[in-house]
């Protein structure tokens, strides 16, 4: 039985991609709220036991609804794209910041714990591999400098105010029913070019590490950070192993039986060049410990993958 078993829980964004994992996680044994604009969000991907509210989370109105008797609130809603932070940041500043503090001023009011999601991002170019979370913090991005926001402000609410915070510093998360992104995109592309054994495209030699983090290995932090005592602390959430591109282009290839040969195009601009986490913190406070390897997840998107075609093929007139 769940540590939530008859807790009412808020997610927000909770139709997007951790966020409707997190709910089917939960919807078993918790009363669990579904808060998001459906702007991005999938509501077919919300379990059909919970309740869903279609609201902005700058809606005070609607949020203040949605935190009736809530026991935790898990705050997944976000703009996840660097790019658009560039070009924009003046609306990714609104989305992630102000709408953590309406979540954390919502929280606060409804003496309900907060699980905020923060980033990787926050850490840019690190100086040194494995990253604690003590690392210098040096984003690279108007989303970067966001979530570093969202992170003091998880530290800032428990300190000044007393609430139960616990910010989660996500690395590259990835899974079913994610539909790209800046951190796990590069999976789907691959995989996607394997299957078509279309040339796999790495941008330049391919030696950029990632550190990437099965979305169910994601879940299970958050269910942990959400029944700590180590509250008013951030964690990285990754598996402490690093992947190359290049060997991640190979990886994809094996998996799938693919003859694609892989290409290497120009490199990208800005690319951060090394990223794995120090999970030391991590696992001695909430006792995570992930449980998912990279080929074991691999495998398994490129059979739902597989399956997907099938299953189209099949119903096409």
């Amino acid at each position: 039985m769940s540590p939530l078993s008859d807790k009412r829980v808020l997610v927000t964004g909770g139709a997007g991609f951790i966020g409707s994992h997190l709910a089917r996680r939960l919807t078993p044994d918790a009363d669990v709220v579904v808060l998001d604009s459906l702007e991005n969000g999938d509501p077919g991907a919300v379990p059909a036991d919970t309740t869903l509210l279609e609201a902005d989370l700058r809606d005070t109105d609607a949020l203040a609804e949605a935190m009736v008797g809530v026991d935790v609130v898990f705050h997944q809603a976000a703009l996840v794209s660097i790019g658009a932070s560039v070009s924009d940041p003046t609306t990714s500043h609104v989305t992630n910041v102000d709408g953590t503090i309406a979540v954390l001023e919502a929280a606060r009011d409804a003496d309900a714990r907060a699980v905020l999601a923060s980033s990787a991002a926050i850490y840019g170019d690190p100086e040194t591999v494995p990253i604690p979370e003590s690392a210098p913090k040096q984003p690279q991005s108007p989303y970067g400098l966001e979530k570093l926001t969202v992170d003091h402000y998880a530290r800032l609410y428990h300190d000044l105010y007393g609430l139960e915070t616990v910010a989660l510093r996500y690395f590259n998360v990835y899974g079913p029913g994610q539909r790209g992104g800046d951190y796990s995109g590069v999976i789907d592309v691959f995989l996607e070019q394997a299957r078509r054994n279309e040339p796999i495209t790495v941008h330049g030699a391919g030696t950029q590490t990632r550190d990437f983090v099965h979305v169910d290995d994601v879940v299970e932090a958050n269910c942990l950070a959400a029944t700590t005592d180590r509250v008013g602390k951030a964690y990285n959430v990754a598996t402490g192993d690093a992947v190359s591109v290049r060997e991640l282009a190979e990886l994809i290839r094996k998996v799938t039986g693919s003859d694609s040969e892989i290409v290497h195009t120009d490199p990208r601009e800005g690319d951060v060049e090394r990223s794995r986490a120090d999970l030391s913190n991590v696992r001695e406070r909430l006792g995570y410990e992930p449980s998912i390897s990279l080929e074991e997840g691999l495998r398994e998107l490129a059979s739902a993958r597989d399956a997907a075609v099938v299953d189209h093929t099949d119903g096409a007139d």
